[in-house]
């Protein structure tokens, strides 16, 4: 097979393969770009004080007298506090004020919510999809490098391979990473810490407090057995096991932090954005690239005009 021949055949399947998963491709890089942009909110709306544990005392003392609450999770750019396990689908509580939000509230945590939903299952829960669309985003980009360094040119083709090129990196990664979290790939030795008892939810929260901020908390649950605490520490969201004597770190896994942009704070997340951004162009100019081909190849033939006949005069 010639050269040019094999990369015509490569050039069909890359094409071919956008097509068929344009739409479902098209769906996770936007809810992708949502989802990048919470944790700049979380990172900046986070201000020191802003929750202590006298506050987040008389809120549960408020709003949980029976302590049958099992979590809680922040979200300081709604300055929201949700209980989970209180009521039938848990409680959202206005921090500032300590009374409950009404459920048609605005909130931003609604938006990310229903972006992190589509990113993860689509609709009608195809999280089948979401991995086939993440492994041919993968063969897209093998291919594209298959074919071979590109000659850029100020065209539409010139930026899609420019795109591709600049950007590659960050256009491997982000599928990559979320192969790793599809298949529960962590890249650490272990979980950490061994199970221990789940300690009462107040008494969690002072554990928490004797070392960090209760402001940069994002969640406090249980899973798996073990009380866990989610907190931001510089931008990083880092992972401890909560116990009475304290607070144990749990394994970093380094493909969430990447691909959820949590590592660096706002310098991760902007990453995260440039890269939907990018995937947003090549998907953008590649479909352009399709569509003008076959325009071109439909574009009618005008049969060539005939001369007309010469009028005579008397």
């Amino acid at each position: 097979m010639g050269h040019s021949m094999y990369h015509a055949v490569l050039l069909r399947v890359h094409r071919w393969i956008t097509l068929i998963f344009s739409v479902p491709l098209l769906v996770l890089v936007l809810t992708g770009l949502v989802l990048s942009f919470e944790p700049v909110a979380q990172t900046t709306a986070a201000k020191p004080g802003i929750l202590n544990t006298s506050a987040l005392k008389d809120i549960l003392d408020r709003h949980d007298p029976a302590s049958k609450a099992r979590g809680l999770s922040f979200r300081p750019y709604d300055d929201v506090l949700a209980l989970s396990g209180v009521g039938e689908d848990g409680i959202d509580v206005d921090v500032s004020s300590g009374q409950e939000v009404e459920d048609d509230a605005f909130s931003w945590a609604e938006i990310f919510g229903t972006a992190r939903r589509l990113h993860e299952h689509l609709v009608f829960d195809l999280g089948w999809l979401v991995t086939a669309s993440t492994v041919a985003m993968l063969a897209l980009v093998m291919l594209g490098v298959l074919m071979g360094w590109p000659r850029l040119r100020m065209s539409v083709s010139g930026w899609h391979k420019g795109i591709a090129w600049f950007t590659l990196p960050l256009v491997i990664l982000s599928p990559l990473t979320g192969l790793a979290l599809a298949y529960g790939i962590t890249l650490s030795s272990g979980f950490g810490p061994e199970r221990s008892a789940p300690l009462p939810l107040r008494q969690a929260i002072e554990v928490v407090a004797r070392s960090h901020d209760l402001s940069n908390l994002i969640w406090l649950r249980v899973r798996g057995g073990r009380q866990l605490a989610r907190i931001n520490e510089s931008g990083e969201y880092r992972l401890y096991m909560v116990k009475a004597d304290g607070l144990t770190p749990v394994a970093r896994n380094w493909p969430r932090l990447i691909h959820e942009g949590n590592w660096a704070g706002i310098w991760s997340a902007l990453v995260n954005i440039v890269t939907s951004f990018s995937i947003l162009g090549l998907l953008g100019t590649g479909l352009y690239l399709w569509a003008s081909r076959k325009l071109r190849r439909r574009k009618p033939r005008h049969r060539a005009i005939e001369p007309a006949s010469p009028v005579i005069t008397s």
